[in-house]
């Protein structure tokens, strides 16, 4: 997964779908942006990349009392956990890091090895979260077309339910704690990350890419949710999980390569002519061969002067 998607539900919507009996999105949070983000933070995102906050749902105890710590980080046990949703930035940072860099190179957990690797092991045993979607994108490698550099062509495809239902991302969220702030009531202390657990495609979506988000069914997310539910076998039952045929993958224009684009043209699906080299998913043929291209390119040029 290349780490990009489309988070295009409000609040609302989410808190009835999930089920939600917390709503802290308005609550204030760090942000590690060095400018404002754009989309704001829990409104549509068409596209959403690393760094930017998300909506994520989670189960955690509430804190004690109104006078706690901004964060909750160790409030994990008294009152029973409260499925909620909040704002957190994409790309984990373990407690341990010294900065919160860290988390540009965790935006993707493998679920074949989240358990043993140590940046992700403590997350997944209390840790997990839901990360709420329309779809993802992933950019395909052309095994005949190439850039003007020489390079694979790449082709950005929109994934999605094919019952065109919301995605429920597993995910893992850690709390890190910024030293540098002595109070640790001060939002500005805490940064509240996660990570997107990926596994291999399943047919079809791995012409696209060999790797894809694990996606978890409704009766599947109060287990997966649980903080109390500590078991690593049931854990590994649900990294485990695989229902092949749910998403449909259509090529969509090249516009979303760049993370300052954003809206819902994104979503639209790219036209047969602007397709070179491309594998279709479902049938595996290749979709607009590189001499036509080429011949478009000479067609748009004009005719050569003598």
């Amino acid at each position: 997964m290349c780490g990009r998607y489309a988070a295009t539900a409000h609040p609302d919507e989410l808190i009835e779908e999930f089920e939600v009996e917390l709503d802290r999105t308005g609550e204030p949070s760090r942000s590690i942006l060095k400018s404002p983000q754009s989309p704001p933070p829990g409104t549509p995102d068409f596209n959403l990349a690393p760094s930017k906050q998300a909506p994520v749902v989670l189960s955690r105890a509430p804190r004690p009392s109104a006078g706690a710590a901004a964060n909750d980080a160790g409030s994990t046990g008294g009152s029973a956990p409260v499925r909620q949703l909040r704002l957190l930035t994409w790309g984990l940072v373990p407690s341990w890091a010294k900065d919160a860099k860290m988390g540009l190179r965790m935006i993707n957990a493998r679920a074949e090895s989240v358990l043993e690797k140590g940046a992700f092991a403590k997350a997944a045993a209390s840790r997990r979260c839901l990360v709420p979607a329309q779809g993802w994108y992933e950019w395909q490698k052309s095994p005949v077309a190439t850039d003007p550099k020489g390079n694979p062509r790449k082709q950005p495809f929109f994934a999605h339910r094919a019952d065109g239902r919301t995605l429920a991302f597993a995910g893992l969220y850690e709390f890190w704690r910024d030293r540098k702030i002595a109070d640790p009531d001060d939002p500005e202390a805490w940064l509240t990350t996660f990570t997107i657990i990926t596994t291999q495609a399943e047919p079809g979506l791995d012409r696209i890419h060999d790797r894809q988000p694990l996606v978890l069914e409704p009766e599947d997310w109060a287990t997966w949710l649980d903080p109390t539910m500590e078991d690593p076998d049931e854990v590994a039952r649900l990294l485990a999980f695989s229902a092949p045929g749910r998403f449909e993958a259509y090529p969509v224009g090249t516009a979303v390569s760049s993370n300052r684009s954003n809206g819902p043209q994104l979503l639209e699906p790219a036209g047969e002519d602007d397709l070179v080299g491309v594998v279709d998913p479902m049938t595996g043929e290749i979709v607009g061969a590189p001499d036509q291209l080429a011949a478009r390119q000479e067609t748009h040029s004009g005719p050569n002067p003598a």
